[in-house]
């Protein structure tokens, strides 16, 4: 581990989404999440928060399983970039570079140890809003939709692994970024990695595939203003028709205020707000929970629904 935590990174940037139902996909995150389409390209389509500085922080693509494509960062600096792909090549984790994609300017690949694609790019284009989305106020993004649930944010993912120490090693040797808070079992083994490569007390989370497959996806998660506004959501997706998975309640881990449901493709989606916890000291020791502690549940004492730690994109095929 890096006597000094490597800054290189600055935050998650987007990720791709893949959906077998592309079209009521679509209308979900446009017509309940609220959020804005920005561009189409090919079979997908790019999305955006009201409050994202990028032109998208999701793309939305056509395929015949649900998951993830690609999880994305943005590097600090063109050398900061640099440095980042110097490190990972020759790794056997680098793929190469890519002339980028609609929104943003070239990307070097890679692929953790469980395989999940990842994207580094440092060019990218900022949303400049159409007249009939342009903000009274000058330092927000876009105006406030006021359409279903108004994400305003795209906050962090989370994937499963089959090995969380392999990738949280990786994470931190090779994209710099910094654990907060983990879970390790009786046996020593870890369980789950909560990171980040902000102020914010994570960016992503990686938790342990109990099938054992590799590269799967959990969940991805988009901020709102308030506790209330969760609350506001749950009747929203009530409304719509959306099927609630679990909450609104408060994760004893990182203390998030959540609410998760699925979309019409399959894939989880999480609403949330963190409250104002933020990682301010340098010389932050993470937070280890144990085996025993996860077993009481959340913060209030609700006990985690089973679906949580069985369920992820795509599905396992069942091999009887």
């Amino acid at each position: 581990m890096q006597d000094e935590p490597v800054l290189d990174l600055a935050h998650l940037g987007h990720l791709e989404l893949l959906t077998p139902k592309p079209d009521e996909s679509l209308r979900f995150f446009i017509d309940v999440l609220g959020m804005t389409e920005s561009g189409r390209q090919g079979d997908s389509v790019y999305l955006r928060g009201w409050d994202d500085y990028e032109r998208h922080s999701l793309k939305l693509t056509a395929s015949k399983k649900p998951g993830m494509g690609h999880m994305a960062f943005r590097a600090r600096s063109q050398p900061a970039l640099e440095r980042r792909v110097a490190a990972l090549k020759g790794s056997g984790y680098d793929i190469g570079w890519t002339d980028g994609d609609l929104g943003h300017g070239p990307a070097f690949q890679c692929r953790d140890p469980d395989g999940h694609l990842i994207e580094l790019y440092y060019e990218t284009e900022w949303y400049v809003a159409p007249p009939e989305l342009k903000p009274a106020l000058k330092n927000q993004a876009q105006r406030f939709p006021a359409r279903g649930v108004n994400v305003r944010r795209l906050d962090h993912l989370n994937c499963l692994a089959s090995d969380i120490r392999a990738n949280r090693i990786f994470f931190e040797d090779y994209l710099g970024c910094r654990l907060t808070e983990q879970i390790v079992q009786n046996d020593g083994a870890e369980a789950g990695m909560w990171m980040t490569l902000t102020n914010k007390s994570y960016d992503f989370a990686f938790t342990r595939d109990h099938t054992g497959a590799k590269g799967r996806f959990h969940h991805l998660t988009y901020a709102l203003d308030s506790r209330e506004d969760v609350l506001r959501a749950a009747d929203i997706f009530l409304e719509a028709g959306v099927p609630i998975e679990s909450g609104p309640h408060k994760h004893a881990v990182q203390q998030t205020f959540f609410l998760y449901v699925y979309e019409p493709g399959g894939n989880r989606v999480e609403v949330c707000n963190a409250g104002a916890r933020l990682i301010l000291a340098p010389d932050w020791k993470p937070i280890v929970w144990t085996e025993e502690e996860r077993k009481k549940g959340q913060a209030w004492g609700m006990k985690t629904v089973e679906s949580f730690h069985t369920y992820g994109t795509p599905p396992v095929e069942d091999s009887e």
